[in-house]
């Protein structure tokens, strides 16, 4: 009967989301690796973490209460930081990609900052 007791207040067992490590790794990775000649490998580790955010988001959404609120914090800063990274490599791939075309260095204003 005291089992019964104990196992009445006892707190139910939260989980970790299951990808909400990767998701902040690979935010971060791809923040990092958004320069220059390497951008298209910030471009897929973004697309990659964002994918696996919004599995893990819905998830966390169907059941609230099964997952820490930890993981989903982590799982939030991985995103933006997919977001951030995929934004910068982008610039970086195009900026890049009118360099090797010539057309940035024949632009009017490019001449006033040097």
């Amino acid at each position: 009967m005291e089992d019964q007791q104990e196992n009445k207040y006892a707190h139910p067992v939260q989980y970790h989301l299951p990808y909400s490590n990767a998701v902040l790794v690979l935010g971060i990775l791809s923040i990092v690796l958004s320069v220059w000649y390497v951008s298209i490998l910030g471009v897929v580790l973004s697309v990659i973490a964002l994918v696996l955010a919004k599995k893990d988001l819905a998830l966390y959404t169907s059941n609230r209460s099964q997952f820490t609120y930890s993981s989903y914090k982590k799982l939030k800063a991985g995103r933006v930081c997919a977001i951030i990274g995929l934004v910068i490599a982008i610039v970086f791939f195009f900026i890049t990609l009118l360099s090797v075309l010539g057309i940035l260095a024949t632009m009017p204003f490019w001449g006033m900052i040097e």
